[in-house]
């Protein structure tokens, strides 16, 4: 009789097993209690398997208030590199005006910062994907937390108006026309994180019209 030889899953590195013990048997809190972090990756590319984090940046957001005390900004040595990034983020392989990390220490440290919070990003299925392929290139699984994106949010709060245009993608660069906020460091990880964060705050505003509102309706995962 054969016998199937199944291999054992890989066990996870330490630094995980840390991270995803906080998620055990958890509920979601309220909404307004919830910990939210906003976050933004600036990279060599827009392809999340391929190219590589240059920085991090990340905010933490509780009780609608953004803790400017509690932020989190890392940049990343590369050996990928595309010179074409740069016209738009401004990183270069060699400068020495940002202190650099490995991508495995920046990985580990955003993981700690992060804990169990919410993530907020902009489009933010991509930031994900990037942080989720450097942690399989550390042979740890994907993230656990659960996350939102502005894009989708605002969108929600235009057809609660009026919407012309269903398939239309909002960039960041309309949220701050629509939402009047200004463009301060646009294009480096921690001025995006920080737009994000603004206008994370202006569309919950207007969502929470429904007083009812709970934080699983603002979830996508």
């Amino acid at each position: 009789m054969h016998i199937p030889f199944f291999s054992k899953t890989p066990e996870p590195p330490e630094f995980y097993k840390q991270y995803a013990a906080q998620f055990a048997s958890k509920s979601l809190p309220e909404l307004e209690e919830a910990r939210f972090v906003v976050f933004d990756t600036e990279t060599t590319g827009t392809n999340a398997r391929e190219d590589r984090m240059l920085s991090i940046g990340a905010l933490e957001l509780k009780g609608n208030k953004i803790s400017l005390s509690s932020s989190f900004e890392l940049y990343v040595k590369q050996e990928v590199f595309n010179e074409e990034a740069v016209a738009i983020h401004g990183i270069l392989r060699e400068n020495r005006k940002y202190k650099k990390v490995s991508e495995e220490e920046a990985v580990k440290a955003f993981l700690e910062f992060i804990g169990d919070a919410i993530l907020v990003g902009h489009h933010v299925g991509f930031d994900i994907g990037i942080i989720n392929y450097a942690l399989k290139r550390l042979g740890a699984p994907k993230l656990k937390n659960k996350f939102t994106d502005t894009g989708v949010l605002y969108k929600r709060t235009v057809h609660l108006v009026n919407i012309t245009d269903p398939n239309k993608v909002y960039t960041l660069d309309d949220l701050c026309e629509e939402l009047n906020i200004a463009k301060t460091d646009r294009h480096k990880a921690m001025g995006d994180a920080y737009i994000t964060a603004l206008a994370f705050l202006k569309v919950m505003s207007k969502l929470k019209t429904n007083k009812k509102l709970k934080l699983k309706q603002i979830l996508l995962n």
